[in-house]
């Protein structure tokens, strides 16, 4: 919430909290006033708790202006300015065929399963653990195990 919005919110229940205590004062007088039949003790009691709760009631509204004419605190946002990754600086001319399309796959996609980049290629199963052990040896792919499954991913 913004601070015009808590401080209007805090300024109205100080409002009501107000009206609330003008009432029960005045109801608790008409109440001394039939029960008391002669100048009674009470009259001052009223008087200072009136006093006080009004003196109360008046911080509350005081504190709902200040909270009110207050400046919110400034967001800071902070942009991280992207560098050229390795995916995007990787040197292609020394792949061969199959190397290079499995790499241009992963900078599409981000990561893919093992068996969906054999199954793209067309190559078997010890074909592709052949493929990616040399592009793991040549640090360009990671293979990170998720249950039976291997997920691909440039490092």
């Amino acid at each position: 919430m913004e601070n015009k919005h808590v401080g209007g919110l805090i300024i109205g229940i100080g409002i009501v909290m107000g009206f609330i205590v003008w009432i029960f004062n005045y109801s608790l007088r008409k109440i001394v006033g039939t029960t008391c039949t002669h100048q009674c003790t009470m009259y001052d009691t009223i008087k200072i708790q009136t006093w006080v709760s009004f003196a109360v009631v008046a911080v509350i509204i005081i504190i709902g202006i200040m909270i009110m004419n207050t400046k919110p605190k400034e967001k800071i946002i902070i942009k991280k300015i992207r560098e050229k990754s390795k995916k995007d600086l990787i040197d292609l001319s020394q792949l061969d065929k199959n190397e290079k399309t499995v790499v241009k796959m992963l900078q599409k996609e981000g990561g893919m399963f093992q068996a969906d980049i054999a199954e793209k290629l067309g190559i078997g199963k010890v074909g592709m653990t052949r493929l990616l052990d040399k592009l793991e040896a040549k640090q360009i792919i990671e293979r990170k195990r998720r249950g039976m499954n291997n997920i691909v991913v440039l490092k």
